[in-house]
Parts: C-alpha cells; structure tokens; sequence
C-alpha cells in the first residue's frame, strides 16, 4: 500500500539540518527533473518577478529567500517540515515506533519540487505550488507527467494506491490506467441537517485522521473495498462508489 497526501502550503521551516540532497531522497528516478525544476526555482527566486510567479504577496519575502537559497538553508523530514490541518490530525510525532516505521513505509507526500517525498526525506521550507509556471521550464506539472505515473506503478506494484492528492497534484501525475482499479480516491463529505457539502477544513482534517487511524491499528488493506471495509471497522462512515470513497462526518468529527 502506498498512501499519497497532498502537501501543505504552509511549512515549518527547520533551525539547523542537513542542506539539500536531491540524490538522497527517496525515489531516485525523479531526481533529474528535481534538479531541474529546483536550479529553476532558483533562478526565479533571484529575480524582481520571484513573488509573482510564485504567487506570494509582499510580506512573504522570507519564502522567496528560502527559495534562493534552496541549496544552502537547513532540512528536516518532510513530515516535520509540512505542517496544516492535515499533517496536525496525522501529528506523526506523537505515533509510536510501529506506527512510525509504517509511515516511513507506506506515506508519501505529492510536491511540485520533488514529484514525491517520503515523510522521512529531509527538505527545506520551500514554496513552490503545483499550477506555476517557471521561466524557461514551463508549467511543473509538465515535468511531472512523463515520470511520475511510472513511478506510482512501480512502487505500488501489485499492491493498493490510496491518493488523497488534491487536483494540482494529482494533475502532476495520475496512475496509469493499469493501477486505476487499485487507486482509492477519497471524497469527505459534512453532513449537517441533511444536507452534505465538502468543506475544506473537515475534508483536510478527516484525511489526517483517517490516514493515522490506519498507521495506529496496523491495518494493511490491499484492495479498494479491503480499505472501506477497513475504515468502517475503525467508525468511519464509508460510502462506496467504484473506486471512489466517500467518509461522512458529522459535527466536529
């Protein structure tokens, strides 16, 4: 099982650290056009335009400073740096050794730098979203399509793809059409007097919770319908629809 989360925008960047290390980060086969969209970055960062293109206002000069100096600021593991209502449910500090060692196994997080990163990966408190377009580079979802389909394959095998990416993300990538019948979307819904909406608090939150839920009982579903089956035992409503999941959540659940 591969679970695949989206990143936050928000990050906490690290007092002291290794500096960057492309070629030491988990999935090699990404590292080429890491480097290539990271010297790119670089280059943006460098210049008057850099909060622009980056879509960053006036009072986040510091990001566009981190960004320069890519090669040369502090990294911590990007379970640590990513932080944001998802990564404060998934709180990967507080989980104890199993659970820690299955999220260094089985949790990656979607990054327009570096494609994908496992929680373990030490990175710096980069900004960089996924619909930039970088000068000379082009769009990065661009650089990510032709590797990182291939990748997913590969590290899922025969296994089960749980993508909780937003769109951005998932546009840097979608599973082949050989692992789409083992790829488990998740849609949250918040029902409240009958009616259900998607509300992006609830729906980052719930994913947070519902990814430790797995890592804290240990529970290794192969399948699509094994993964609701698994979150119902746990006292997630789970709709199923295809390979599409809809939790249900109520009140502040």
């Amino acid at each position: 099982m591969l679970i695949v989360l989206p990143p936050s925008e928000g990050k906490t960047a690290p007092s002291d650290g290794p500096v960057l290390d492309l070629a030491a980060l988990s999935f090699p086969r990404l590292t080429q056009v890491r480097d290539q969209v990271s010297r790119a970055l670089v280059r943006l960062a460098g210049t008057r335009r850099a909060a622009e293109v980056l879509g960053l206002g006036p009072t986040q000069a510091d990001a566009v400073e981190t960004d320069a100096r890519l090669f040369e600021v502090p990294c911590a593991p990007a379970g640590e740096v990513y932080t944001g209502v998802l990564f404060g449910e998934l709180d990967l500090a507080t989980l104890d050794d199993a659970a820690t060692a299955r999220a260094e196994r089985t949790v990656a997080v979607a990054s327009a730098l570096f494609g994908l990163v496992r929680v373990s990966d030490p990175i710096p408190a980069y900004r960089l979203s996924g619909t930039v377009t970088l000068p000379r580079l082009g769009p990065v979802a661009g650089r990510w399509r032709p590797v990182l389909p291939q990748v997913l394959d590969d590290e899922v095998a025969d296994g089960l793809l749980v993508d909780l990416r937003s769109g951005a993300y998932v546009n840097l990538g979608k599973p082949s059409a050989g692992l789409a019948p083992r790829t488990a979307t998740v849609r949250v819904l918040h029902e409240q007097d009958g009616r259900r909406s998607v509300v992006s608090h609830f729906n980052k939150a719930t994913k947070g919770r519902l990814v430790r839920a797995l890592l804290t009982e240990g529970a290794s579903p192969a399948s699509v319908d094994e993964l609701a089956t698994a979150w119902r035992d746990l006292g997630w409503t789970v709709e199923q629809d295809g390979t599409r999941l809809d939790v249900v959540t109520t009140g502040a659940h």
